[in-house]
């Protein structure tokens, strides 16, 4: 309960706790959501995951808050589902920081009529169990006690034989939830989870109480791992074994409630972000066939000199692996290279590869941008900022953003910035947006990794202030990719309803492997700095991103990880 002043559990280590914190807002999108085309089961609010049928709960009633004192992170509060359907069940409670607006979700369950079948053969035994049980009892995880007004317990389903708990129970007193207050799921049904996305730690001098968001440990679009959107918490957390709460898994192979094409059209015209290049930006972006026609050459291992390329990439060695045996590069002339090196925004477009997430209860929309020519870094060292004339150029630059949208309602739920030095989702509450409900994506100088707000991000350590600048802001140079898109790719769909274009089979090298003089460089960059820098000099360089001593040619968007997998 809010208001209330609560102790550690462990009456050898009192630490206080303040309750006095406001409660999160609900958050919503700028603009209402549309009526999208019609379709079978996008947006449809249930999706059936094959013996049982799951709903997304997104109201809630606090039940208890934690927050820490003395200006330390706010906290969290428990949250337990409110207004689920008749016929429904509760898996577990929600929780979230208190420092963000009020926006998650719990699935809430129940068992449909048809048992289904697997390749054919019944999954044995299991189908003559029911895919949900009462828990048998319940084991008191953590509480927090106090003199005044009660607090917080926390419990764990204990399950029946044969099933998962697939989250907690959180009470404000200390009397032991009824078995009513959620359903187990049978084992069968269900994937192995992981934590992620600490929430909350308290120590003790004996123990540390933790708090965490869980998703499924298998993720990508061949995946059926479904996040129920509980939480995980315990005193100890050992990385080696299994959670003690599963996620659910989707066994219904027609993934129905995922967009069909008018959609997937719809959702990018309402969603589709604009894409800022920073004010400085010399290499824009361009379109792959605006490239092709003005000079990019094909190379090959075995011979001297660069082979046209056709304006669809049609004579581009398609499939197989990157063996480097072909790599892409500019032309020789100095004014045709310079042509490319600078881009033709006017052409560009985002290119488009849609797949399901989370077992199909989720869609993800990513958008690649394609720029001919990565330009040179920009190094910080503390207030020193010294630009680079050969370090971090390279041919052929990839980069890409990913829109995550909420498959029972239809809502932009997240999005994933591929920042340098590793890429972040970022909560749709946390997004600038422009035109409605469209984000707005920062392209960095240079770089063109994306970012959710301005600024610098510096790539390398922070902690000593020193690295290579990723700078973004907004400019004049900007892409609409609500308007300007192409879908590349949408697996599920089924056999040509997309027709993917030959330079996306092309699997190795955009651009030539390069090797940079970047310790010459770097040697006499380091004599410029001023005296307080007291590193040694191999000191020094152990602190800088290791690309800027050279990098393999960049490869295109079929050959990332994250074309078949999770953004991370």
């Amino acid at each position: 309960m809010l208001g209330c002043e609560c102790w550690w559990w462990r009456s050898s280590d009192y630490q206080l706790y303040d309750y006095s914190e406001p409660q999160p807002q609900p958050f919503s999108l700028p603009s209402p959501l549309p009526h999208w085309p019609q379709g079978e089961g996008f947006a449809a609010g249930r999706i059936r995951l094959g013996e049982i049928e799951v709903i997304q709960v997104t109201k809630f009633e606090s039940i208890w808050s934690c927050s820490l004192l003395r200006g330390k992170p706010k906290g969290v509060t428990f949250y337990r589902p409110a207004g689920i359907p008749d016929d429904f069940f509760c898996l577990g409670y929600y929780c979230q920081r208190n420092d963000q607006p009020l926006r998650g979700y719990v699935l809430v369950a129940r068992e449909t009529v048809a048992r289904m079948v697997d390749d054919g053969c019944t999954r044995g035994s299991a189908l003559e169990l029911p895919a949900l049980k009462r828990p048998v009892s319940y084991s008191l995880v953590w509480n927090a006690d106090s003199s005044k007004n009660g607090c917080g317990y926390i419990w764990l389903p204990n399950p029946p034989v044969g099933y998962k708990a697939m989250g907690f129970v959180v009470t404000n007193k200390p009397e032991e939830p009824s078995p009513e207050e959620v359903r187990c799921v049978r084992e069968d049904l269900t994937e192995t989870c992981e934590t992620h996305d600490r929430m909350l730690a308290m120590d003790s001098k004996l123990d540390q109480f933790q708090v965490w968001n869980t998703r499924p440990c298998k993720r990508g679009m061949f995946y059926s791992g479904v996040s129920v959107g509980t939480f995980f918490c315990s005193t100890y957390l050992d990385s080696d074994e299994e959670l003690e709460v599963a996620c659910l898994k989707n066994f219904d192979p027609s993934l129905h409630a995922m967009p069909n094409l008018n959609q997937i059209h719809s959702l990018i015209e309402h969603y589709g972000p604009t894409v800022f290049f920073h004010p400085n930006e010399v290499y824009l972006p361009s379109s792959v066939q605006w490239f092709f026609k003005n000079g990019a050459l094909l190379y090959r291992e075995d011979t001297g000199n660069g082979e046209p390329i056709d304006y669809r990439g049609s004579n581009l060695p398609a499939g197989g692996e990157n063996d480097s045996d072909f790599w892409i590069d500019l032309p020789s002339d100095d004014e045709a290279k310079n042509l490319l090196k600078a881009g033709n925004i006017d052409s560009a477009e985002l290119y488009v590869h849609v797949k399901p997430a989370l077992g199909g209860t989720f869609t993800d929309i990513a958008m690649w941008v394609f720029c001919p020519f990565n330009g040179p870094s920009t190094i910080k060292i503390g207030l020193v900022n010294i630009a680079l004339n050969k370090i971090g150029e390279h041919v052929g630059d990839w980069e890409h953003f990913t829109l995550r949208v909420n498959n029972f309602t239809g809502e932009l739920w997240q999005v994933y910035f591929s920042e340098h030095s590793g890429g972040r989702w970022v909560d749709a509450f946390d997004l600038e947006f422009i035109e409605g409900s469209k984000p707005i994506v920062y392209s960095s100088k240079h770089g063109h990794s994306s970012y959710a707000h301005p600024g610098t991000y510096l790539q390398g350590s922070s902690k000593f202030d020193i690295g290579v600048r990723n700078d973004a802001a907004r400019s004049k140079f900007f892409i609409d990719s609500s308007t300007k898109y192409q879908i590349v790719a949408a697996e599920y769909l089924g056999n040509g309803v997309i027709s993917e274009p030959c330079w996306l089979q092309y699997m190795r090298d955009w651009g030539p492997t390069i090797v940079y003089d970047g310790r010459s460089e770097l040697d006499k960059l380091i004599d410029r700095l001023p005296f307080f820098v007291r590193f040694s000099v191999e000191n020094l360089i152990e602190l800088f991103p290791t690309q800027i001593y050279g990098e393999e040619g960049p490869t295109g968007p079929k050959e990332k990880d994250n074309w078949v997998g999770d953004e991370r």
